[in-house]
């Protein structure tokens, strides 16, 4: 009889993995690296162990590049200086990697790798607030109005004015700031505890497109949000007690001020939240996935209620999340499979951390 599939892992995944020791790629050592050493130039390496995420955040930072490179908005200079830093720093990264420079499946290489495809992306964020004016100067707070309430026939932050109250701004602006929360214990688990390649990697990639691009679609898309843009179409005014003033302040502080089109307080955790439902047979999603769809729609409704996104930002950030989610996973299956055939890099390395004396020696 054959034993059953587990849908969580694929074929790379079922193989068992054995800490790689070193730093640098020996060629007279066994392992996974040795048939891509072998015999292959640095380029031709390279191009093998090239990752769809790899190449998607290379188109993202090339759009970047003309972005800044074309713009004509007040500091455009420093704009240009600070993807031409992310560029660099992916590129350094990838050619450590994926050139096998570093040892594949060494703990340095996995480390480098993921700060490598992660930080262009994700971090680009906080560099969006002076990228975002020098780009797109002008705002479609106007134009994203009026489509709301030609093909919706309302607002939902006008409409919601007659229930703002301190109570109700508080217990929206309590999951608006739990966002911050959701991503740090998404991200930094999955980067250096995961337990799956294949999950990694469909996370991985799928996490990357919806940041990538969501930030992408702000340059085109630019707007201050209905806070700004209606501003003194509201009789109430949001008032609320610590969690308000967290989130005002981390906003102001950390937010890019253009950045409403398409919402990513509703993309990302709404990709959390299917993603958690996708691997719901394996811990710890079994436990958090009705969470993450509960906390999901209270961040969604926050975004409209506290008054920073157009109901189109939400469709937008919906659409995204959910394409995100299962194409990322088709082309993960995929890519693995291929990845597999012709003698690649895996996606991703599971870490293996070095185990103290003791723990060592107990296992002995």
């Amino acid at each position: 009889m054959n034993s059953p599939i587990d849908p969580e892992r694929d074929p790379v995944s079922a193989l068992a993995e054995q800490p790689v020791s070193g730093i640098l790629p020996r060629a007279d050592e066994s392992g996974e690296s040795a048939p891509s050493l072998a015999g292959e130039g640095f380029l031709r390496r390279l191009y093998k162990n090239l990752a769809c995420q790899d190449l998607y955040i290379t188109v993202y930072l090339t759009l970047m590049m003309y972005a800044v490179l074309h713009a004509k908005g007040e500091g455009r200079e420093s704009a240009i200086r600070t993807v031409v830093f992310d560029a660099v720093f992916f590129s350094l990264g990838i050619f450590l990697t994926r050139g096998a420079i570093l040892r594949p499946g060494s703990l340095v290489s996995s480390l480098v790798y993921r700060l490598t495809v992660f930080f262009p992306v994700f971090f680009s964020y906080f560099q969006l607030r002076s990228i975002l004016p020098t780009v797109s100067p002008h705002s479609l707070d106007a134009d994203l109005l009026a489509f709301d309430l030609r093909v919706f026939g309302v607002e939902p932050c006008l409409a919601w004015d007659r229930y703002v109250t301190p109570h109700t701004t508080e217990w929206f602006a309590f999951f608006y700031f739990l966002y911050f929360f959701l991503l740090c214990a998404h991200v930094l688990p999955m980067l250096f505890n995961a337990s799956s390649r294949s999950r990694l990697a469909h996370f991985a990639l799928g996490a990357m497109m919806v940041a990538g691009t969501g930030q992408l679609l702000y340059m085109v898309v630019p707007g201050y949000g209905p806070y700004h843009h209606l501003a003194g179409h509201f009789e109430n005014p949001l008032e609320g007690g610590l969690f308000w003033r967290l989130v005002q302040a981390t906003v102001a502080a950390g937010g890019s001020q253009k950045d409403i089109f398409p919402s990513l307080h509703t993309a990302v955790p709404t990709y959390f939240a299917i993603f958690s439902y996708m691997h719901r047979r394996v811990f710890p999603f079994k436990l958090t996935w009705p969470f993450m769809a509960f906390t999901a729609t209270q961040i969604i409704i926050a975004t409209m209620f506290l008054r920073w996104h157009y109901l189109i930002d939400i469709i937008a950030g919906l659409a995204l999340a959910t394409t995100a989610a299962f194409l990322s996973r088709k082309i993960v299956t995929w890519e693995t499979e291929r990845r597999r055939k012709i003698g690649a890099q895996p996606i991703f390395s599971l870490l293996e951390w070095p185990r103290s004396k003791a723990e060592s020696g107990a296992g002995d």
